[in-house]
């Protein structure tokens, strides 16, 4: 917050700006905006929902990266006795810039809680098409679905609480909540590591089953774009959760230096924005259906040959 320079929350603005601009683009290359309506003979309830839940995301962090960028280019910089040139520390701020610290956060929160949930969903559903048998095939039915479907409840309860509990200390609240949210995330992305490793296989096998090729290379095209991103969540979710654990102790080393501060605020800035495109080009091109059925496919030829 007041440890971090004007230009960082510049950055982030940029990113979730881009990042938005390519969401619309996307969107309207993909079906003109169609799979947006309620109604849309495209996909069913959860699909909608998923698409709801993350176009939400996005807007609620660009809100928060800019509104803080447009708070800390308004309050500038002060000169400290010992640390010379920093940011004006949010005790300085106008009442206005200090009344928008827990809305601003509270944005943050729930707009991470929604993305844990499409992390969540995506984890639960590789899983889900790397590990089910020839009698579990419905996704819905599935034990992942259900874990999903609780996960998901506890990421967007807890995110909010920890986020109000904390309102009391501006700072205390954003480590909190950068803690919260960055071993969530971190947790769900050391899940999803795995599943690049057991990929190939999966598709060796669904090759060996006759799968048709256009399946194969899609899901080739997936799984490669699944390991891109994993880096970059990994450098979402590292850098918060190293501001996180030094805010919530009792002598912060790495929140009081702007170098550092900067450093990871930008790194994990570029980590959310990448990773978030390439969830988004992962996402609307995925049919779950079709997914489901090649395996099915696969599985039914494996019977046929055994009888």
């Amino acid at each position: 917050m007041s440890h971090t320079s004007p230009a960082s929350y510049l950055i982030w603005t940029v990113m979730t700006g881009l990042l938005g601009a390519f969401l619309l683009f996307h969107l309207w290359s993909f079906d003109r905006f169609k799979c947006l309506r309620w109604n849309s003979a495209y996909s069913g309830a959860f699909k909608r929902i998923m698409t709801y839940s993350y176009l939400i995301t996005v807007p609620l962090i660009f809100a928060y990266a800019m509104g803080n960028m447009v708070i800390k280019y308004r309050e500038g910089f002060i000169t400290h006795p010992v640390l010379g040139v920093i940011p004006k520390p949010y005790l300085l701020w106008e009442q206005s810039a200090r009344d928008s610290i827990f809305p601003l956060m509270m944005l943050f929160s729930i707009g991470w809680s929604l993305e844990m949930v499409t992390h969540l969903e995506e984890l639960c559903f590789w899983l889900f098409l790397v590990n089910s048998g020839s009698g579990q095939q419905n996704w819905f039915q599935s034990l992942y679905f259900k874990t999903w479907i609780v996960g998901s409840v506890l990421a967007v309860t807890y995110m909010p609480i920890v986020t109000s509990l904390t309102r009391s200390d501006p700072l205390k609240s954003e480590a909190f909540t950068f803690l919260a949210g960055s071993l969530g995330s971190l947790s769900l992305t050391l899940w999803f590591t795995p599943i690049l490793f057991t990929f190939p296989s999966f598709l060796n096998n669904l090759r060996a089953e006759g799968v048709d090729t256009a399946t194969i290379v899609r899901l080739t095209k997936f799984s490669e774009l699944n390991t891109i991103r994993v880096v970059f969540r990994f450098l979402f979710t590292v850098p918060l959760l190293i501001l996180g654990v030094d805010g919530v102790r009792e002598h912060s080393h790495v929140n009081e230096s702007m170098l550092w501060t900067d450093f990871l605020v930008v790194v994990a800035g570029f980590g959310c924005g990448i990773s978030s495109g390439i969830t988004l080009v992962i996402f609307f091109p995925r049919s779950i259906e079709g997914e489901i059925a090649a395996k099915d496919a696969a599985k039914e030829r494996k019977r046929s040959r055994t009888t």
